[in-house]
């Protein structure tokens, strides 16, 4: 399948800010079922972009705008070809849980079989697996796998607003509601539990609805890949109930989403920030229009200002996936 993807992202300031440091991962990443053909990036205002592969082997592009302004758009453009992956049987002896423990797996996935970050087990997280019947493992880690991203998908509403970027996990489960990065890092979560390494990606989606796709088609996605010694890294897309596939198309991975936002950064001066995004993917034929968030007046500030910083402040907004 061959996709055409557009990520626009635009930070607007209440007021002059007088640098802003950025580190971006939208660069889809290059393996044997999905070829880069093109990808590149468009600074307003201008600035030198540099890269960089971090540790869990992502492209990092990372730029400084010096001077003053109230406005950074950044535009990833990029084409990829996608590939089915290969298909997986429909389950796995029991003796994959004895591989599992291997010292081998251990060694290579450790970053994956450890608590990190949003993807931690709770106390609310524990109530839900004994409600749903999670806790043992009376399946091979496959079908169990498999289950888990069922018993997500019927467990919660995809509901947009009800979670925030840097929401934890409690907040999902304790509202029954929420979008794949809350679903994605409660899966992580649960797997790591089981000893299932389990490892966040970070990507897009071409959103077919008529397949029962869920997913907002204007955002950024996330899924879950799990290590199968005799597989390998799984896919498995708990918002759909549906296994990663040529649809799929993926940026990132790391032990949660704070490893890899499509966007993060830094900006100098006294400045409420306000962002704004727009996502699309589609076939290569297909005419992308520009989005009518750039038609639209510059947002009317509320709130109260805050203390002024001499040193960097965070960017405030993040894009939820």
């Amino acid at each position: 399948m061959m996709l055409e993807i557009r990520h626009i992202t635009r930070y607007h300031y209440e007021v002059l800010v007088r640098e802003s440091v950025m580190e971006l991962r939208m660069q889809p990443q290059k393996s044997i079922r999905q070829r880069l053909i093109s990808f590149e990036i468009e600074l307003d205002p201008r600035a030198q972009l540099f890269s960089y592969i971090d540790p869990f082997g992502n492209a990092v592009h990372h730029f400084d705008v010096p001077q003053p302004h109230d406005e950074l758009t950044i535009v990833a453009r990029a084409c990829v070809e996608t590939q089915a992956p290969p298909d997986v049987p429909l389950a796995l002896d029991m003796g994959e849980w004895d591989r599992l423990r291997s010292t081998f797996v251990q060694a290579e996935c450790y970053e994956f079989l450890q608590p990190h970050g949003y993807a931690v087990k709770t106390t609310a997280l524990a109530a839900f697996m004994a409600a749903k019947g999670l806790e043992s493992r009376h399946l091979d880690p496959l079908s169990s796998v498999k289950n888990l991203s069922k018993v997500i998908y019927d467990s919660f509403a995809y509901q947009p607003g009800v979670t925030h970027a840097d929401s934890p996990i409690d907040l999902a489960l304790g509202s029954g509601g929420g979008v794949c990065q809350d679903f994605a890092h409660i899966m992580i979560a649960i797997c790591r539990d089981w000893g299932l390494p389990a490892r966040y990606v970070s990507g897009y989606l071409f959103t077919d609805r008529q397949h029962g796709d869920r997913s907002d088609p204007d955002a950024t996605h996330a899924w879950v890949e799990v290590f199968l010694p005799s597989q390998r890294w799984v896919g498995f897309d708990p918002t759909n109930n549906t296994m990663a596939g040529e649809r799929h198309v993926a940026v990132a991975v790391g032990r949660d989403y704070a490893d890899v936002p499509p966007s993060r950064g830094v900006y100098k001066g006294d400045a409420e920030s306000q962002l704004a995004v727009d996502v699309s993917v589609s076939r290569t034929r297909s005419a992308i229009s520009e989005p009518e968030f750039f038609n639209l007046p510059r947002p009317a500030f509320r709130g109260g200002r805050r203390r002024g910083m001499d040193g960097f402040r965070e960017q405030q907004e993040q894009q939820q996936q």
